[in-house]
């Protein structure tokens, strides 16, 4: 379904806006924990839950938008979380305890984990095959600048004013974005109201939950401790139940068929190694400079600010290439950018210079610009309308979970390869010798997903294409 262009123009604003301040608060709270911990006399693993709790609510609500997209039309879903998010972003903003802050971010990560499927959604379907690229670059370009620009914004806040100050900045954004879909925003989607299964929800909350809070545990507590264990176990069987119901009901909560459509896995795959990659690499290099070399927080984060500006601006123009000449090329050029500066930064050490840390990451950026949404896109594009909403869904929880697992194992090999270091006379400095290897891990991750874009197809599927596979595979057996 195509829309107007005054009408397009309104709902990718919308859209945009939305997803931009839900997703700039999974990093927000990163350098604000300390302010927080001192005025509410609590631990930094209490605090750390301020940040966990967002991306495991996240987790659990991404794979249960593809249901309530069939379900609500795309004015009351979005209406729907935009207002949830904005009442949990002031409970949070007013939480007089740590609790109530806690319950707070519980709230507003109920509302922000519906809105990037969501957009997605929307955009596969207002704009044609030929114009997709171009629209999926503006989503790239929020998915990457948002939580780039949080440790910055955080730490510039948090040193000058209260950490409270970071909700009541987007509190008038959301009310703002509320009011004016009240009256502007129209139905794009096809609402076929499927039945509520209350226990598929179950699963998935238990299953996509258990795994998310398992490899978070994992990096904090370590891979045999007994919270890990529980926690992915649960995650494990939960999920393969899940799974399985799935594929013996007519009309799933979320269909894994789409994994039956050639490029679509493959694409998720790069996805979830390019996201880990991100994610690590945001966690690496703020700890090495706060922990190991003395830089502020707000330093830390303005390290990262280049990089997202870099995406910010590529994104969209990446897009746009994608439009002309398709993904592949698009992929492997970005992964090679993004495995030599990998590989650039295994070799750390105490005298490495900001200017140094802050142009590689700016150059690694630019090669995760032509990757993320050109790879999401190629994917997507295969699917038929009707299934877009699942492998939009599919797609962020496969990220969501990579994000979780490349940080545990990151957090680990930092860890294990300091500990280890402190033995060896001839390491000067075992922590950022450990910082240095869990850069090796990011660096073999980005070349097991360049092999992988080898196997991209270069092809976009017409209009036809895409309608005539409406009429066909994936019609419930």
């Amino acid at each position: 379904m195509e829309a107007s262009n005054s009408k397009r123009t309104t709902i990718v604003a919308l859209l945009l806006a939305g997803s931009f301040i839900a997703i700039l608060n999974q990093t927000l709270m990163i350098t604000a924990i300390p302010p927080i911990m001192e005025e509410m006399s609590i631990t930094a693993n209490s605090a750390q839950w301020l940040t966990t709790v967002f991306m495991l609510v996240n987790g659990i609500m991404i794979p249960v938008s593809a249901f309530l997209l069939e379900r609500f039309t795309t004015r009351q879903l979005f209406i729907s979380a935009m207002s949830v998010f904005a009442f949990g972003t002031l409970v949070a903003g007013l939480a007089p305890s740590f609790q109530i802050l806690l319950l707070g971010r519980v709230i507003q990560s109920t509302g922000a984990g519906v809105m990037l499927p969501l957009m997605q959604t929307v955009f596969l379907m207002i704009f044609p095959v030929n114009k997709r690229g171009s629209a999926m670059g503006l989503i790239g370009l929020v998915i990457s600048f948002a939580p780039a620009i949080g440790p910055a914004l955080s730490g510039w806040v948090t040193s000058n004013y209260s950490w409270r100050i970071l909700f009541a900045i987007i509190l008038p954004i959301a009310i703002i974005d509320i009011i004016i879909a009240v009256f502007a925003l129209k139905n794009v989607t096809e609402v076929t109201k499927p039945k509520v299964d209350f226990f598929s929800i179950t699963l998935s909350s238990f299953g996509f939950g258990g795994l998310l809070y398992g490899f978070t545990s994992a990096g904090n507590n370590g891979w045999l401790a007994t919270l890990t264990l529980v926690s992915l176990g649960i995650g494990v069987v939960s999920l393969i139940s899940f799974i399985v119901r799935q594929l013996m009901m007519e009309h799933p909560m979320l269909e894994f068929r789409v994994f039956k459509y050639s490029i679509f896995p493959l694409t998720v795959f790069i996805g979830m190694i390019t996201f880990m990659g991100l994610i690590g690499v945001e966690t690496i290099i703020p700890l090495y400079m706060q922990d190991y070399r003395d830089f502020t927080a707000f330093e830390a984060g303005l390290a990262l600010l280049p990089g997202a500006l870099i995406t910010g601006i590529m994104s969209p123009i990446t897009g746009r290439i994608f439009d002309k000449v398709g993904a592949k090329w698009l992929v492997i050029t970005g992964l090679v950018i993004i495995t030599v500066s990998s590989f650039a930064y295994t070799d750390l050490d105490e005298n490495t210079s900001f200017t140094f840390i802050t142009v590689l990451y700016g150059i690694r950026m630019f090669g995760l610009s032509m990757v993320m949404m050109p790879s999401a896109t190629a994917g997507l594009n295969q699917l038929p309308k009707r299934l877009i909403a699942h492998g939009a869904a599919m797609d962020n929880t496969m990220r969501q979970i990579a994000a979780s697992v490349g940080t545990a194992i990151l957090v680990t090999v930092m860890t294990t390869a300091s500990q280890t270091a402190e033995s060896d006379p001839t390491v000067s400095n075992p922590e950022i010798f450990g910082a240095n290897m869990a850069f090796i891990v990011v660096a073999i991750l980005s070349v097991i997903g360049l092999i992988t874009a080898l196997f991209i197809k270069n092809s976009r599927p017409s209009e036809e294409d895409v309608e005539e596979k409406d009429k066909q595979t994936m019609s419930p057996e």
